[in-house]
């Protein structure tokens, strides 16, 4: 307003100025502010990209369980099929004990039992075999991925640290903020090098 040369300001761009001044505490505030925010925000990407490797290893042990599960019910129908063909040679056997006239008939199947009795077997051991190696697998994947899940616990609570630090301008909340923050970058190398 510049009527008689006078300019006045409203009272709001008043109070803007002093906290625009070099090395008024507002500018500390906002320098805190925007530490404060970069940090949060890479932590953000950092527990995005943290968060798919665990549901990715996850889906992993996952996928190890049920082909250990899978495996382990093709072995039991395998000894199922096992016991199966064992009845039909005691049986055989059997007859030949009971009809030893038609002792001849018997003999064929007999061997036929017993050729298939150990194939059955092999393949039932290898089924077995394989589950075990699959649910080995699955609890070795199952490590990394407990240490991801705590990693991104740890990512968390710096975010909520640094939230906090934010609204309090508590400095040393942003400290114990990144303190917690390389605990989770260090479980998630750990992780990464078990993988």
């Amino acid at each position: 307003m510049s009527g008689h040369g006078l300019h006045t300001h409203p009272p709001h761009e008043e109070a803007a100025h002093p906290a625009t001044e070099p090395g008024s505490h507002a500018e500390n505030r906002h320098s805190l502010g925007q530490w404060v925010a970069i940090f949060t925000a890479i932590l953000a990407a950092f527990g995005a990209i943290v968060s798919y490797q665990g549901t990715y290893l996850m889906n992993e042990v996952l996928l190890y369980k049920n082909e250990a599960v899978l495996k382990k019910a093709n072995a039991t129908d395998q000894w199922n099929y096992y016991q199966a063909v064992s009845t039909k040679l005691h049986l055989m056997e059997l007859a030949v004990t009971l009809a030893p006239a038609k002792a001849g008939h018997f003999e064929s199947k007999i061997a036929k039992y017993k050729a298939q009795k150990g194939s059955i077997q092999r393949a039932a051991e290898a089924l077995e075999k394989q589950s075990e190696q699959a649910n080995t697998e699955s609890a070795r994947l199952n490590r990394p991925h407990n240490d991801m899940e705590i990693a991104m616990i740890f990512l968390q609570i710096a975010i909520s640290l640094a939230s906090i630090t934010a609204l309090t301008r508590r400095t040393w909340l942003f400290g114990i903020g990144m303190l917690s923050a390389a605990g989770g970058v260090a479980l998630w190398g750990i992780a990464m090098l078990l993988m």
